[in-house]
């Protein structure tokens, strides 16, 4: 009787001894970024009088849009395709160091947001390759978050998330 109390015992101290050791005992730590980088985007969309400055355009529109003039209430359903210089400070003029290309659809009938599919292009001294993005981006927020989906050359894989802020609004 003893012997099995022993034995009992032992079994009892050992499965104690797995229970708490299989716990984890990592402490969570909160994420930071690995790197963090700082850019200008400058878009000027075509409104039919200025060709030579313009750096995006309507390509699509709803039937009732016109391909120079954004369509009434929240831009919905328009499709502007961009090429934009990308700048280290918020001087369009300052010299740049890639373009962002792509595009932007506005998708809500209600609120005024659009969707961006777009890579950042650099080809430069400091840095070769592209950064690619994706996801919603609503304009009237102060931040927006969007996710970055791939990259090349100094980028390769790149992955994570990129906020987004405007810093200067002119016209529509």
């Amino acid at each position: 009787m003893e012997a099995k109390r022993s034995l009992l015992a032992i079994f009892l101290l050992l499965s104690f001894l797995s229970i708490s050791t299989a716990a984890p005992t990592r402490k969570t730590r909160t994420r930071k970024p690995c790197k963090s980088m700082v850019f200008y985007f400058h878009d000027i969309i075509y409104n039919g009088h200025n060709a030579k400055n313009a750096t995006s355009a309507i390509v699509g529109s709803p039937q009732w849009g016109n391909k120079t003039i954004l369509t009434g209430q929240n831009h919905f359903g328009d499709l502007v395709v961009f090429d934009d210089p990308i700048t280290l400070d918020n001087n369009l003029h300052s010299k740049p160091v890639g373009r962002a290309q792509g595009f932007y659809i506005y998708d809500k009938k209600d609120i005024f947001t659009a969707w961006l599919g777009f890579s950042f292009v650099f080809n430069s001294t400091q840095h070769k390759g592209s950064i690619n993005f994706a996801g919603a981006d609503p304009l009237m927020n102060k931040t927006r978050d969007i996710s970055v989906i791939g990259g090349t050359g100094d980028f390769f894989m790149a992955r994570g998330v990129a906020t987004l802020m405007t810093d200067a609004f002119e016209g529509e």
